[in-house]
């Protein structure tokens, strides 16, 4: 297969190029799209045969549920058996935006596009591209990231060609993604509610807007937990990884400098190649074969934006192994966390 790739305008996308696009999944094919927070890989969410298509494409497994993407907050009503007072005020608070609010789900969907469940993991994205390929497609789009599995998620067009070039119909080159992390998942299909991935809406910004959410204990981990299923993307299989092996070091940001140094040394005697994921004030303390800043300790915002980028980047670089370091929890560095633990496979040094 040849992948086609379209240029469109982020802020003034193409009627033209969208309609192609639009056409590929109506006919059953898969289009890789920009979104706030990354690309995603879009299929029919009506049309099985298509869904069964994208998780072959992306070496996906089958019981990985997807997120169905659309482009009006009223097309909810018709994919979910019922909308509680609760899921209207986040729907208004947050959408268009990187919120997914998982439903039960209603008898309109196959049950490939829910991977078997009950419940159906909904988001209505705030990026022109996107917004304009699901009105135009005239369907929800179940669009998992555009990557192949368990790789780090693209935020550009050109991590999407890397993984995927030759598996899918179509990619629309939007440029970079803004947020550089995936959507925040709340199932609202509990009570109370549970946060089950973090994501590009913050905790706290959730917890002011609806007070007894908790946290699934997924999320702020240690170690690898097993889960017999999950309503959420991103929860049971392994995430974000690089090919090369990742260690992060949590601690104080002294602490973490001396033992990440330690560990340089100790790996250069053994002839190792040593990749470092630092920050803005702490990267000068570092001399070994590839350094990287994320950016800045005082703004994750701009941490969770190169997260994903870095990742590839360092990992193109032929090091052996990458040292991260540890950010602050608060705000999207829950995010950032989530996503290095899992990346790494909970390989992490305490400091």
């Amino acid at each position: 297969m040849k992948t086609l790739v379209l240029n469109v305008d982020p802020h003034k996308p193409s009627v033209a190029e969208i309609q192609i696009a639009a056409k590929i999944i109506q006919h059953g094919g898969l289009v890789a799209f920009p979104t706030e927070t990354v690309y995603g890989l879009g299929a029919d969410a009506l049309n099985d045969d298509a869904v069964i298509r994208l998780f072959k494409a992306k070496k996906r497994p089958l019981d990985n549920p997807p997120i169905v993407h659309i482009a009006n907050a009223s097309d909810v009503y018709s994919l979910v058996t019922e909308v509680s007072s609760m899921a209207e005020l986040l729907m208004t608070t947050f959408w268009p935006g990187p919120l997914t609010l998982v439903f039960r789900r209603s008898a309109n969907l196959p049950k490939e596009t829910t991977a078997g469940l009950d419940t159906l993991a909904l988001r209505m994205p705030n990026h022109p591209i996107a917004l304009s390929l699901i009105s135009q497609t005239h369907r929800p789009i179940a669009a998992p990231s555009a990557n192949l599995s368990g790789r780090p998620s693209p935020t550009t067009a050109q991590h999407v060609y890397e993984d995927l070039n030759g598996r899918i119909d179509a990619i629309i080159d939007g440029g970079a993604t803004k947020i550089g992390v995936e959507s925040t998942v709340v199932d609202l299909s509990c009570d109370p509610p549970m946060l089950l991935r973090p994501g590009g809406i913050s905790f706290g910004a959730l917890k002011k807007v609806i007070g007894n959410l908790r946290l699934h204990p997924f999320v702020q981990s240690e170690v690898e937990l097993t889960l017999e299923k999950t309503s959420s993307p991103g929860m049971k299989h392994k995430h974000y990884a690089p090919k090369t092996p990742i260690i992060i070091i949590e601690g104080n940001v002294e602490a973490i400098i001396l033992k990440i140094n330690q560990l340089i040394k100790i790996y250069k005697l053994k002839g190792v190649k040593v990749g470092v994921l630092a920050t803005d004030e702490t990267q000068a303390a570092y001399h070994t074969d590839v350094v990287v800043s994320l950016g800045s300790r005082f703004n994750i915002n701009t941490v969770a934006s190169n997260l994903f980028r870095l990742l590839r980047k360092v990992d193109s670089e032929g090091v052996d192994v990458i040292l991260a370091e540890a950010v602050p929890l608060e705000g999207l560095g829950l995010a950032v966390m989530n996503r290095l633990r899992k990346a790494s496979g909970y390989n992490i040094i305490k400091v």
